[in-house]
């Protein structure tokens, strides 16, 4: 994968990284001034961000994290001691459960060990429930939070000027959406309420390509028939609903776990 800069708006950068297929997100002001969305899994991941920022702008920058996984916020130390953002709750599940994150990482990459071990977890300190805006070198940056969905914290960055959206994990592209923290009961319409509210045709997702504002809408109306079929299995049981998932059965697995969770509370 050709991990370069690929410019999607005026000003705006995404770099897909072979590790994860995760994207961070660049946004640079008139003054050099940049936002930079998402700091990768390490330190080591981190430095590599820092040096293709680095690249393309020499200003301070601000941090914004999407959400409270680790690939997308255990690099957030070496980019101190600038502001770093993120939901509230993004904040609170860090401070909570960072040390498990990293055990959890571990055990799963164990080849990366020494690696995950140099992490200094480190949460947003400055935090919002349901909207911000930033001033980046003189150009408006607008983070939302519009509801449960991937995770109880998933942050979209809309850059109005520019008519680009990061979507954050709310949007998956070359991969089922993953549902391990999800809330699929919500997902949809959170998934709509972004849509109904920023009129954009360029969608960053978390993961993967770039999108269109058709591919969303197509994934939005996949999550709406999880959603459905989750409520008609709770009801009717799995064995006749199961085949009508459209994603592979161990994503579909955990959706229907995370919507039974929903509906058992």
């Amino acid at each position: 994968m050709n991990e370069q800069w690929q410019e999607i708006g005026d000003r705006v950068y995404v770099r897909r990284h072979e590790s994860f297929d995760m994207n961070s997100g660049l946004i640079v002001g008139d003054d050099g001034h940049c936002l930079v969305l998402d700091t990768r899994t390490s330190h080591r991941e981190a430095a590599d961000l820092i040096e293709a920022v680095r690249r393309i702008t020499a200003g301070p920058w601000t941090v914004v994290n999407s959400h409270s996984h680790y690939d997308h916020y255990f690099g957030n130390a070496l980019f101190r001691p600038a502001e770093i953002w993120g939901h509230i709750r993004c904040a609170e599940e860090i401070e909570r459960h960072g040390e498990q994150h990293r055990a959890k990482v571990i055990g799963r990459l164990p080849e990366r060990r020494e690696e995950l071990e140099e992490v200094t977890i480190v949460p947003p300190d400055h935090t919002f429930t349901v909207a911000a805006s930033l001033d980046i070198g003189g150009r408006i940056v607008h983070l939302r939070h519009f509801g449960l969905g991937h995770t109880s914290n998933d942050v979209v960055v809309h850059v109005p000027d520019a008519g680009v959206v990061f979507a954050g994990d709310l949007v998956e592209e070359g991969a089922p959406p993953a549902f391990g923290d999800s809330y699929p009961l919500d997902w949809p319409a959170t998934t709509a309420a972004m849509l109904d509210e920023m009129p954009e045709q360029v969608f960053v997702p978390g993961h993967g390509a770039v999108v269109d504002r058709e591919f969303v809408q197509a994934q939005r109306a996949e999550l709406a028939l999880v959603a459905e079929l989750a409520r008609r299995a709770h009801v009717e049981g799995l064995r006749d609903v199961i085949k009508l998932f459209p994603y592979p059965e161990d994503v579909t697995s955990k959706a229907i776990a995370r919507a039974f969770m929903q509906l058992d509370a």
